[in-house]
């Protein structure tokens, strides 16, 4: 197996770091990228007031998912662990003791490569892992990287490298990067979900409102809750929701909101859910204290109220969105089959649902309603008493 590895202090991730690391899993053919944040780099000190090693780590978390890969890149805490400063040579030996048969690359940018050999332990690096080295264009770095190359070579005959060019990164200083997002710009340089991360914790000066929130921030904030996978679901949510509301008159806006922030607690596991419910003083009955799958919708509205400042409608059509009930509102019913019928939903009957939802929301409203009472009985699984009241009253 071929697996990269990419440290940096990750402060903040970016679309440079993104760009750079996808094109180089795709050229190297790797099989597993392993994103490193350190703790203290060997060769500088963090600035002061940057954000804390966990919040860096969760942001390199939310960078790595927008990469595509899955579980083919994974983001390690293990310099973080570590006291004192941060050095390469240890994390390869680390790594080499977890993958002994396996063969690592070190990914790093032009300055890095350029002075390799100046680093704590140089001929261990190049001992343990090939280097993979990147610039923005053959022009800028290929006579670099030439005399950088055959030095290397003479002085480490074990050296295995690895240089390319990539047009399309995106250069950017992190440096320049922290002092534009105290300034409200470099919202274009950053992964969404950690633009909206930096916003939701307030990093590096940032003084984002969370309670007064335009959707253009509250959009990016919101990703920033999410596994990247139900990223599509919950933006295509968002659409569904516009079109229903418009169509039927809803609060365009408030649906907007209860759409994006609806799955905001999906992630968790039950004892996190179940904290939560503590923590929000929420009553559950005997199939939720089971079901997984019941308890975001209600910690997802009280974060929304919490964090949000949403107001009551809103929060109960986050609140309902997963059983329904009966004699639901407007915004409850678009939130409900917006969150159904979005585009990205593919299972039998789904189009023939959304014609009769654009045709009359109260009838699509009951053939959502039966279309799961039918699949959780046909399952085995008990079906939520909200939902059959939520049937029955629109059948009565």
């Amino acid at each position: 197996m071929k697996i990269g590895v990419y440290g940096g202090t990750f402060n903040p991730p970016h679309l440079g770091h993104v760009t750079a690391a996808r094109a180089v899993f795709e050229l190297l053919k790797l099989d597993l990228l392993l994103l490193v944040p350190d703790r203290e780099p060997p060769h500088k000190a963090l600035p002061a007031g940057s954000p804390t090693p966990e919040q860096r780590l969760e942001m390199t978390r939310l960078a790595g998912e927008q990469l595509g890969l899955g579980d083919r890149v994974q983001v390690l805490d293990l310099e973080l662990k570590r006291t004192g400063r941060s050095y390469t040579s240890d994390t390869l030996a680390q790594l080499k003791e977890r993958y002994p048969e396996d063969e690592l690359w070190l990914l790093m940018g032009t300055d890095m490569f350029l002075t390799i050999q100046t680093w704590h332990e140089a001929e261990k690096i190049l001992s343990l892992a090939g280097i993979a080295t990147f610039g923005r264009t053959e022009a800028d770095t290929e006579e670099l990287f030439s005399v950088q190359r055959d030095y290397l070579y003479r002085t480490y005959p074990q050296a295995r490298i690895f240089t390319l060019t990539i047009p399309g990164v995106v250069d950017v200083s992190s440096t320049d990067l922290r002092t534009m997002l105290a300034k409200g710009e470099g919202v274009n340089l950053l992964p969404p979900a950690v633009y909206g991360y930096i916003l939701r914790e307030g990093l590096y000066g940032t003084r984002a409102d969370l309670k007064r929130l335009p959707l253009r921030e509250l959009r990016p904030i919101a990703l920033s809750y999410l596994k990247n996978k139900r990223i599509p679901h919950v933006l295509g949510t968002e659409q569904e929701a516009i079109r229903l509301a418009e169509r039927y008159g809803a609060d365009v806006e408030k649906a907007r909101v209860a759409a994006l922030l609806h799955d905001c607690t999906k992630k968790l596991n039950m004892e996190e859910q179940l904290e939560l419910c503590g923590r929000y003083g929420i009553q559950l009955d005997e199939l939720e204290q089971k079901a997984l799958k019941l308890l975001h919708a209600k910690t997802g509205a009280a974060i929304a109220r919490d964090v949000f400042g949403v107001d009551d409608e809103i929060y109960n059509a986050i609140w309902w969105h997963t059983t329904g009930h009966a004699h639901m509102t407007l915004l409850e019913k678009v939130i409900y089959l917006a969150d159904y019928i979005e585009p990205s939903r593919n299972f039998p009957g789904v189009d023939k649902l959304r014609a009769v939802c654009y045709k009359d929301l109260d009838e699509g409203l009951l053939m959502g309603l039966e279309m799961t009472i039918e699949e959780m009985t046909e399952m085995g699984n008990p079906v939520h008493h909200a939902t059959i009241e939520a049937r029955d009253a629109l059948k009565g």
